[in-house]
């Protein structure tokens, strides 16, 4: 039994937590006394500390009494608290989704001799596995990925509910997306290139432009096309594009009556309460990665992975929270099992590319009723 630390203790980590204590020692970290007590009700094996990880010193002095250490800390703050920790010298699983180039501490994870394993959710993360994975088996030309989280209820005009901040999901409308297009990178407006698209068990999903693939554009350089996307229910972007036209989403304080007032601000504080998730209310995740290249007998083929999950009553778990959450704790069991021990700072691709982790990652979230399922075809 090892001893792990989870750093955050939101709705993905408090599951990592829960799921990781079913065989190890796990202490769970966050800010909040108050979120740490509900989480201790739930599941009282697990160890609770509060700790705020902003406090470097403390945050290197708490994490170096345990083997491995799981970021889940929000994503402004996820960059800096990866960077304390393998200066630390912890090895990590990392799922806080920062902005910045986790790559740029490759070097200090081996000078630290630490193993850093990030970016491990749904998309990023089962996406990156399973390319990894087939990058090593083909030559391939196509990778695309379609994911998205979605309510069961359709609630007008958004049809949208958020498992987390709504000002993480503005910043997917607003940020660039960057993709490969014909051995280029091409960077194009989010919410742009709309595609309807077909799925079993919720039928018509439109697709569009954002920024997602994060390590792939540097890691994978030679595939020539690559795209992710992401879904919604039909209507939701063209109500987020006139809010985003109207100036909904811009930074510059306007003047309120003499208040100074940031539009953003102003409409995270509205859309919260609009896109709130209830924390037993029901969503699913829909996704699908299509995969085409040469295989080795040279035939052009199609590889596709679907992947639909729902809200799971019987832990009253979110489908976010356990496809994102698992995905990780996954991770987490293959380093502690030594499936995988190089040292550096290593996104999904990187890894699921060695067979033996690619299977382990599947079985693992089989076990916990989560189906990647494949198909494929000749084209």
């Amino acid at each position: 039994m090892s001893k792990v630390i989870v750093l955050g203790a939101g709705m993905v980590g408090s599951a990592m937590a829960i799921d990781m204590a079913k065989n190890h020692d796990v202490t769970l970290t966050d800010i909040s006394k108050s979120v740490l007590d509900k989480v201790k009700q739930k599941h009282n094996k697990l160890t609770v500390s509060q700790l705020d990880v902003c406090n470097k010193a403390s945050l290197q002095s708490l994490i170096k009494q345990y083997d491995l250490v799981i970021n889940a800390v929000p994503g402004f703050l996820g960059f800096e608290t990866l960077k304390s920790i393998i200066k630390a010298g912890m090895n990590v699983i990392d799922i806080a989704f920062f902005p910045e180039n986790s790559l740029e501490l490759d070097a200090l994870a081996k000078e630290k001799n630490v193993t850093a394993i990030v970016d491990c959710g749904v998309a990023p993360g089962m996406d990156n596995v399973i390319l990894g994975y087939y990058n090593e088996k083909m030559k391939l030309n196509d990778f695309e990925c379609l994911v998205g989280g979605l309510p069961k209820q359709k609630k007008w005009p958004f049809c949208y509910k958020a498992p987390f901040s709504p000002i993480d999901v503005i910043e997917e409308y607003t940020r660039p997306a960057r993709y490969v297009q014909h051995g280029e990178e091409v960077v194009r407006e989010p919410l742009t290139d709309c595609d309807y698209v077909e799925f079993d068990k919720v039928g018509t999903l439109e697709s569009f432009n954002s920024d997602g693939l994060r390590s792939l554009i540097y890691t994978m350089p030679h595939i020539p096309n690559m795209k992710e996307k992401t879904l919604r229910y039909p209507g939701h972007v063209e109500y987020v594009r006139v809010l985003k036209e109207s100036g909904f989403f811009s930074e510059k304080k306007i003047d309120v009556n003499g208040t100074q007032v940031s539009p953003l601000d102003f409409t995270s504080k509205i859309l919260f309460n609009e896109w709130k998730l209830g924390e037993t209310e029901k969503e699913l995740t829909v996704f699908r990665v299509t995969l085409k290249g040469e295989n080795a007998e040279g035939q052009s083929e199609e590889i596709v992975y679907n992947m639909h999950d729902e809200y799971c009553e019987a832990t009253n778990t979110s489908s976010m929270a356990r496809t994102t959450g698992y995905t990780a704790t996954a991770a987490a069991n293959l380093f502690l099992k030594g499936l995988f021990t190089e040292k550096g700072v290593f996104p999904p691709e990187l890894v699921g590319r060695h067979e033996v982790c690619f299977k382990h990652f599947i079985k693992y979230l089989e076990e916990r009723d989560i189906y990647y399922v494949k198909r494929t075809r000749l084209i």
